[in-house]
């Protein structure tokens, strides 16, 4: 026979309103009879009908994610991976449920989060990128729908909620760590440039090169995707110029995997020949030979980070737009060396 409310509030010697109430999590209820009741609701297997009481509140009680590409190339990256489980770990602590895009396309995701949207499937989004006239983020603005992004928006900074880290600064950080090795041939290997983190982390490496007063060549800087074949592609053109690069700034670990196994393949050692440095801090950093130089984003946070912001604006609904900047540390290894 199935458990009912009015069996549970017997086991916990409550009235079954009081059940209700605990169990739509009202603030009214003391923090001793929640206990209670959801030890009895433990105690007899009793789940609530989260469906029926969803629609009585017209809460989903589920976040949307949305992948800057398809959730299948985008989940090759571990970026994504660790990111999820800090939107998840908070997601899980506060009872919401995760709603993943897996869209094949831009149109398709739009299509996605339009149904997520007017659908009533989830109550907030998380944007797990930040580009240049995204037709998400305007849909989303334009509906007044509660979301977060993780990356600096490249419009509306004042009035979105965003989790970043100061990708500037980083980048400037990590180049100035090469000259300050001696080197003066620096290559930069960034995202595509519609991606507001890759201009960001171009825009450091300019400015410390500036500093140095080290010629910027437009032909050391290259834009590609995330991946390990945009890192070997990259390779293939810089080593095939007059003026080879002594070093590189890549702005994702993946791209510099891909970077290490092409210099190998044509005969280049890191960082006897090439010293290489990176961006993320993934666990692959550390095991791939040689371990690289690397800035630690703390993507884990990142992701808790947006989750916690977005819950804010979804339980106070005139919650003010803000900007979380989550420090970054670059983690010293033996990717790069003095010339």
């Amino acid at each position: 026979m199935a458990v009912t409310i009015k069996d549970v509030a017997k086991r916990a010697n409550v009235a079954p309103s009081t059940v209700s109430r605990v169990i739509s999590d009202s603030p009214r209820i003391s923090v001793a009879t929640k206990k209670r009741v959801r030890k009895a609701m433990e105690e007899l297997g009793y789940h609530p009908n989260v469906n029926a009481r969803n629609l009585a509140v017209r809460s989903s009680q589920a976040i949307g994610v949305i992948m800057p590409s398809s959730a299948e190339t985008a989940l090759q990256n571990p970026f994504f991976p660790e990111v999820l489980r800090g939107i998840g770990s908070m997601a899980h602590e506060t009872e919401y449920s995760l709603y993943v895009s897996t869209g094949g396309n831009e149109v398709q995701s739009f299509e996605e989060v339009k149904r997520m949207v007017y659908g009533n499937r989830v109550d907030g989004i998380i944007m797990l990128y930040s580009r240049e006239d995204d037709p998400i983020m305007n849909f989303l603005m334009k509906e007044k729908f509660p979301f977060v992004v993780v990356g600096k928006p490249s419009e509306y900074e004042s009035q979105i909620t965003y989790v970043d880290n100061d990708n500037v600064q980083a980048s400037k950080e990590l180049t100035g760590h090469l000259i300050e090795f001696g080197h003066r041939q620096i290559a930069f290997l960034g995202g595509t440039t519609d991606l507001v983190v890759s201009m960001d982390r171009l825009e450091g490496y300019k400015q410390a090169l500036q500093a140095a007063n080290i010629p910027i060549k437009d032909e050391f800087i290259i834009h590609d995707e995330f991946s390990r074949s945009s890192g070997r592609k990259a390779v293939e053109h810089l080593f095939s110029l007059k003026k080879s690069p002594t070093a590189m700034v890549i702005t994702d670990d993946l791209m510099s995997l891909g970077v290490i196994g092409m210099l190998e393949e044509i005969g280049l050692d890191c960082p006897e020949d090439v010293s290489i440095t990176s961006f993320n801090n993934l666990y692959l950093s550390e095991i791939t030979s040689p371990p690289l130089t690397t800035v630690d984003i703390q993507i884990y946070k990142l992701g808790i980070q947006s989750a916690k912001c977005l819950i804010e604006q979804l339980k106070t609904k005139d919650e003010p737009a803000k900007r979380l900047i989550v420090p970054h540390a670059i983690k010293y290894r033996n990717s790069t060396r003095k010339i």
